[in-house]
């Protein structure tokens, strides 16, 4: 960087304004939104705008008025990494989302068999998780059953998975974690345990821990039973966390058929203060997509 242009970025860090601020303001978005509801977009939402790098990603998050992050693959990401990302996140107030705690079985059974084996191997990612989750601060992780056991009767695999998830939260209640439970629709996913949120809530009722609690994918659950609001009254006090995604695309609210401003108000309503994340791809390519992104959910945040 030449002097003049350390200069001029000085300057402007002096002024509270990051370069994300001043390429928005090209494009007529204003930034430092509030939003009501805390929606979490993912790294790669907003490349065109920003580059690749991590960092610059979640200060254009902050620049654009979301107030957290959602990363799946944050175990899997360096220490450094996630120590920085935590670090910036704290700088730019941005709460932490979930993250995927395990290795997740799409084609063959293991939560669902009772084996013993696979009990454990899910439990070590847990314990692995924990650590994870206090280097980012953290506080929940999704957990996915796994596919069903096509040998077992349904009653035998529900009981295996809530023996395992009994031990897991055993695990995690001393350091006030939160595992949530994801069911996934069955066009998407076919063949997994987990699909519906009454099963879910069911699980976790039997669970019968603060550790263990429902993971409500808006997208999936549309596919697998509609009935939205309905469906999140009946499931609310085991309900931890929000996923966000429109049908059909699996992109951003306003490009399907959810209508997002009544369920958005119906889960204020009740006084949620946590996290939605935003777990769907952009409609559109490129800035243009992305933008796209950020308006939509400007427009679906008028609820009140």
């Amino acid at each position: 960087m030449n002097r003049r242009n350390f200069t001029k970025a000085t300057v402007l860090a002096g002024m509270g304004i990051s370069k994300s601020s001043l390429l928005l303001n090209k494009i007529e978005i204003k930034p430092a939104f509030k939003y009501n509801l805390h929606y979490a977009p993912h790294l790669g939402m907003f490349k065109n705008h920003v580059g690749n790098d991590p960092i610059d990603q979640l200060n254009f998050m902050a620049d654009q008025g979301f107030t957290a992050f959602e990363d799946n693959d944050i175990r899997k990401r360096e220490t450094n990494l996630q120590e920085k990302i935590a670090s910036t996140m704290i700088k730019r107030g941005l709460r932490m989302g979930v993250f995927v705690a395990h290795e997740i079985y799409w084609k063959k059974p293991n939560l669902t068999s009772g084996d013993i084996s696979s009990r454990k191997e899910f439990l070590d990612y847990i314990n692995k998780a924990i650590s994870v989750a206090k280097r980012v601060n953290a506080r929940w992780m999704t957990v996915v059953p796994g596919h069903l056991d096509l040998r077992q009767d349904i009653s035998y695999q529900t009981a295996n998975v809530v023996e395992t998830l009994k031990q897991a939260s055993n695990l995690l209640e001393p350091h006030d974690l939160v595992m949530v439970l994801e069911p996934l629709n069955f066009r998407d996913h076919p063949g997994l345990f987990l699909k519906e949120s009454p099963q879910a809530y069911e699980i976790c009722k039997s669970v019968d821990s603060p550790a263990c609690k429902i993971l409500f994918d808006i997208y999936h659950q549309q596919i697998q039973e509609g009935n939205l609001i309905p469906n999140i009254e009946s499931c609310w006090d085991e309900i931890e966390y929000f996923q966000i995604g429109d049908n059909p695309g699996r992109n951003e609210p306003t490009t399907g058929e959810i209508n997002y401003i009544n369920v958005f108000k119906y889960i204020h309503s009740k006084g949620y203060d946590g996290i939605l994340g935003m777990e769907h791809g952009n409609s559109h390519q490129g800035k243009k997509g992305e933008l796209d992104v950020i308006k939509a959910y400007r427009k679906v945040d008028k609820f009140l």
